[in-house]
């Protein structure tokens, strides 16, 4: 009855939380693409990971807490079936080409989040979250490399918005440069890093890092180039 309750309690929470943070995205970003039920969806999945292996694996807390967050919580905010009915009204639109971004960036987006999750929570308290840092790379660098991808995707943004770009121009242009920008990170630190014997897992931490960063300072990068749209005079 205990966990019951507790699962109810989490699942309450998470569906609260889901429609207030899938609405602030729609309310920025317009209801053209799914934004909202894959933001909720991807950063639920890094949670997930993240928490995963920080309470299951690092500490031990009580089960009732334990069914509240992952059961009710993250089962409440997370969705699968909103995406798949998203998803299926897209295609229904005639909208192919949203459909299958939201279809791939809904798979590959939670996937990465989820892995990057799970190695924050298993390093947080071992060494370096980041563990490349001082082999090379410098904080400063990692800050300035973000910063660089955010002001990119502001001056982008403010350019579409110039122009009247549609949606779909709008999406793969932004999908174009994330994974540019993943890329060209990851090619950039594995020479950086020559000195080090990086294996395919550290490659694939590497890949995941940046693209969550990445995923991170464009849709930041989105907010403010939408901000400054609304709040400046640069019509």
């Amino acid at each position: 009855m205990k966990q019951l309750i507790a699962i109810a309690l989490g699942g309450s929470l998470g569906a609260v939380m889901r429609f207030l943070v899938a609405n602030g995205i729609y309310s920025v970003l317009g209801r053209s693409f799914p934004h909202g039920t894959l933001f909720v969806n991807i950063s639920g999945s890094f949670l997930m990971g993240f928490l995963s292996a920080l309470l299951l694996q690092r500490f031990s807390i009580a089960l009732e807490y334990r069914a509240a967050i992952f059961v009710g919580f993250f089962g409440a905010y997370t969705t699968f079936s909103t995406f798949a009915l998203e998803t299926v009204n897209l295609f229904e639109e005639g909208s192919f080409l949203k459909g299958f971004l939201n279809i791939f960036l809904s798979t590959v987006l939670c996937l990465v989040a989820v892995w990057f999750g799970l190695i924050w929570g298993r390093t947080l308290f071992a060494h370096a979250i980041y563990p490349w840092i001082g082999h090379g790379i410098s904080y400063r660098d990692m800050l300035l490399g973000l910063a660089a991808t955010c002001l990119l995707t502001v001056s982008t943004e403010l350019t579409f918005l110039q122009i009247n770009a549609t949606a779909q121009v709008r999406i793969v242009v932004l999908i174009l440069l994330l994974g540019l920008l993943t890329i060209a990170s990851t090619l950039w630190l594995t020479f950086k890093l020559a000195e080090i014997k990086l294996e395919f897992q550290g490659l694939l931490s590497i890949f995941a890092i940046n693209a969550l960063c990445g995923v991170a300072m464009v849709w930041l990068g989105i907010f403010i180039g939408n901000w400054l749209w609304q709040h400046t005079p640069l019509r």
